[in-house]
């Protein structure tokens, strides 16, 4: 526990890449080897269920601390993590037990078949027995949320670095299912384990925005464009009689995908696709909101089927025949993934993305702006002899996005943050008008500058007019340009609309609050889709 404490405290306090693969590295390296597996889970997003409730561990944390309620609140607010704050107001720890970090993963699970009581017993005793920092990764153990600013792409780099493996196979090893209790670390570095199971889906190969003029990019033959949908990318795989739909969050969401399991009988086995999952009707991409329905969902209603009906949009084929074909370039990859899904008895649902015709760089550009009629959200420019690689390979992909919309708001709630912005309103939210009212219409925490943070944050500090829990009303004087990428109508917001990624474009200082956008303006917006 104490070595991987350490790894957490040196990758929070660098922000350089080479230093944080330096420390896991080392992490590696010196590790027990049974933790390693662990470490490579936590990093990656597979969580163990969680054996104890939040209010539960925050009401011994209180209890044990001898502290009211309403200071943990207050010090949760300032500190901006819980398992941060209930580490820093237990009292000093008794006594100093070390176990491995496999061992303390191990306690917790066996935790879920315990009684409350037994639960209370077991976490007071043991944070009588760590120090305040592993005692922060106990808490964060409990809760499995790590986020600590490494991607997969750095895990694996670490890895291959100190493994001396392919950072290509490494990548491909980690995904899917495995579980950290029952692999070595050696097993999963070298993917001794990728060709037992049926569901194994292969590391999605991903693009850069375009940062330069498309013309830059030299002859349109050597190029292939697409739409880019805004759906959820997935990979449909077959093998051995049996199907499995995987998200590009490595979740295996067969089972929310009625729809696309006819595949199971009709395509061939040994057979791998990559595309975009949609809300489809007559052939028809909706929006975003729309396939929400749908996300995240046990058990599938009809009213659900019938509202955001599922279709998938075919990108490229990476196995064929039993082989992976990834390193055959995307002209020959297309012919076959054609032929693949023309034989298909699909009605509709299972479509190739159709590749745009285009005969120079500025009709692509006009066509481009066209995306949002679709509901798309730009163009994909793919060079004609790529291979389908693990991650992103500069120049090889680039993801062509039209201009985002942008509406004037004004800010009527500030919150503070979390980590090292805890001190600070950074989350707001934003509004616009709606006759004589103010209507909400999104949150955001990002774009601003530090300078522009500490401003908005002495402006809420004097200007706040109510408290509901860590959420200040302020008056509603400060307007900003707020940008998203798509909007669409939502029963669930009270506008009525919600809006796709939004973030602060800028503070218009330049702007009052009778200048900001109106309800009206922000639903002549939302794209009719014939």
């Amino acid at each position: 526990m104490k070595r991987f404490s350490q790894l957490i405290q040196e990758l929070e306090l660098s922000n350089k890449t080479n230093d944080k693969i330096g420390a896991l590295v080392s992490y590696f390296s010196e590790a027990d080897e049974r933790d390693k597996p662990f470490v490579i889970a936590m990093f990656t997003g597979k969580r163990p269920k969680r054996p104890v409730t939040t209010t539960l561990v925050k009401q011994w944390a209180i209890e044990l601390s001898g502290i009211p309620e309403w200071l943990f609140t207050e010090s949760y607010h300032s500190v901006g993590d819980l398992s941060e704050t209930i580490a820093l107001v237990l009292p000093p720890s008794q006594e100093d037990i070390e176990k491995p970090l496999h061992q303390w993963i191990a306690e917790l699970a066996e935790l879920n078949v315990k009684s409350d009581e037994e639960k209370k017993a077991y976490i007071l005793q043991s944070w009588n027995s760590l120090a305040t920092r592993e005692r922060f990764i106990f808490n964060k153990l409990i809760s499995g949320n790590f986020r600590i600013g490494v991607s997969n792409k750095m895990l694996v780099n670490a890895i291959a670095k100190q493994s001396q493996q392919d950072a290509n196979k490494i990548m491909h090893s980690i995904m899917g299912k495995w579980q950290p209790n029952e692999i070595t670390y050696e097993e999963l570095t070298s993917g001794a384990h990728v060709n037992t199971d049926n569901s194994w889906p292969y590391p999605f190969c991903l693009a850069y925005a375009l940062d330069t003029e498309a013309e830059n990019l030299g002859e349109v033959k050597a190029w292939q464009a697409e739409w880019k949908w805004d759906g959820i990318r997935g990979q449909i795989v077959k093998r051995n009689g049996e199907l499995f739909i995987w998200s590009r969050g490595e979740e295996l969401v067969t089972d929310q995908f009625p729809e696309l399991h006819f595949l199971k009988d009709e395509l061939p086995d040994g057979v791998v696709l990559d595309g975009e999952i949609l809300a489809v009707r007559d052939g028809n991409v909706l929006s975003f909101s729309t396939l929400q329905q749908r996300l995240n969902r046990k058990t599938i209603n009809k009213s659900q089927l019938e509202d955001a009906p599922i279709g998938f949009f075919a990108y490229d084929v990476l196995e064929y025949q039993a082989k992976d074909i990834r390193t055959t370039i995307l002209a020959e990859r297309r012919k076959i993934l054609e032929q693949l899904i023309t034989q298909l008895a699909t009605n509709g649902v299972v479509v190739l993305s159709p590749v745009i015709a285009f005969r120079t760089w500025a009709e692509l550009a006009d066509i481009r702006e066209k995306a949002r009629e679709l509901n798309s959200e730009g163009i994909m420019l793919k060079q004609m002899n790529s291979i389908f690689h693990a991650g992103r390979k500069r120049g090889d992909w680039w993801k062509w996005k039209i201009n985002p919309y942008t509406v004037d708001t004004v800010m009527i709630y500030a919150q503070k943050g979390s980590g090292r912005r805890a001190n600070f309103y950074t989350d707001y939210t934003f509004a616009v008008r709606d006759g004589d009212k103010l209507i909400t219409i999104a949150k955001a925490y990002s774009g601003l500058t530090d300078k522009e943070i500490k401003e908005v944050n002495s402006f809420v500090n004097k200007n706040a007019i109510e408290k509901f829990g860590p959420v200040r009303t302020v008056k509603p004087e400060l307007v900003f340009e707020i940008a998203f990428e798509g909007i669409a109508e939502s029963k669930r917001h009270k506008a009525g609309l919600a809006l796709r990624f939004p973030r602060i474009a800028r503070w218009r200082k330049d702007k009052k609050v009778d200048e900001i956008n109106t309800l009206d303006d922000l639903r002549a917006l939302i794209p009719v889709v014939e």
